[in-house]
């Protein structure tokens, strides 16, 4: 059964736990054993192979949209238009492959950016589409977590004519439907709200695109999920907005893209053509063209 990502990634970039009130940043952190026998599929991909070769590789999750995604032939998707950018800003072509998300997002940095997998595949150059988190970051030694792009947030979508003047918050779900998709972070928090009160009108699908589709025919009154996916599953009939949501501290999160920690030279330059990219409006411009608010992150 498909994972859901959204989720997945959110769950995973806090699964290691934030710090303790004054405690500094990954004070009980061990550190962990660098890789030291690399295999063929890693040796070389540095930034002066991939300039020589003339393509980089970017590791994409499958079935993502509006993110990544196959359809008639071809790979699409706003992470996509972002990859070829970077390969654009490098020189070179850019060369997807789609991966299913794993166990967590550590199995997926494992097996497509500072290992790879078992059976089949192999590491990435880049990997897209990564949440950061300042404390996972530091516990995953093998990869630098770099190029944050978006600010993504869990988000509500509605019919119209339910809510004409008065958009849905959480507590409306005691009585109306959401849609969401299953044991994604919206799913998560809508039934561990206190008591209870919203499971019983919680409708699962299998994703946020099948979500929304039960929403625009009218399956439910609303959905609820992470806003980009949202908005590509827009119609005429519904909207979408961002309300506060109660006791969600993971209700917004960083994406960014992850680099084997041997490649720091490729590391710099991806950030680099994402930075610029940032601040010419080129990254909004793709956003703007698949129907996506863009968040940039703040300035660090």
């Amino acid at each position: 059964m498909r994972q859901n990502l959204a989720g997945l990634l959110v769950v995973a970039a806090l699964a290691c736990g934030w710090a303790q009130p004054g405690q500094a940043r990954c004070a009980d952190h061990v550190p962990q054993p660098k890789p030291q026998n690399a295999s063929r599929d890693i040796v070389g991909q540095d930034l002066e192979t991939i300039l020589e070769r003339g393509f980089i590789t970017f590791a994409a999750y499958e079935e993502f949209p509006p993110w990544s995604y196959e359809e008639a032939g071809s790979i699409k998707g706003a992470d996509i238009d972002l990859a070829r950018l970077i390969a654009a800003e490098l020189g070179v072509e850019a060369r997807f492959t789609l991966v299913a998300a794993g166990e967590n997002l550590d199995a997926d940095l494992r097996n497509w950016i500072w290992k790879g997998p078992i059976v089949g595949g192999s590491v990435a150059n880049v990997m897209l589409h990564v949440p950061y988190d300042s404390e996972f970051a530091c516990r995953v030694e093998q990869v630098v977590f770099t190029g944050q792009y978006h600010v993504e947030e869990v988000a509500i979508a509605y019919r119209r004519e339910v809510y004409p003047e008065d958009p849905p918050v959480p507590a409306y779900f005691r009585f109306d439907s959401v849609a969401v998709e299953n044991d994604s972070i919206a799913d998560f928090y809508l039934s561990a709200f206190p008591g209870g009160q919203l499971s019983g009108n919680i409708r699962r699908y299998p994703t946020a695109a099948d979500a929304m589709a039960g929403l625009d025919r009218a399956e439910t009154k609303a959905a609820m999920g992470p806003l980009a996916q949202l908005e590509a599953g827009l119609t005429a009939q519904t909207a979408v907005h961002t309300p506060p949501l109660p006791g969600f501290s993971a209700g917004t999160w960083t994406a960014g893209v992850a680099v084997h920690f041997s490649y720091r030279p490729l590391a710099y330059a991806v950030e680099d053509a994402i930075a610029a990219a940032l601040q010419d409006g080129r990254i909004a411009a793709i956003f703007a063209a698949h129907g996506l608010s863009h968040r940039p992150p703040e300035l660090r």
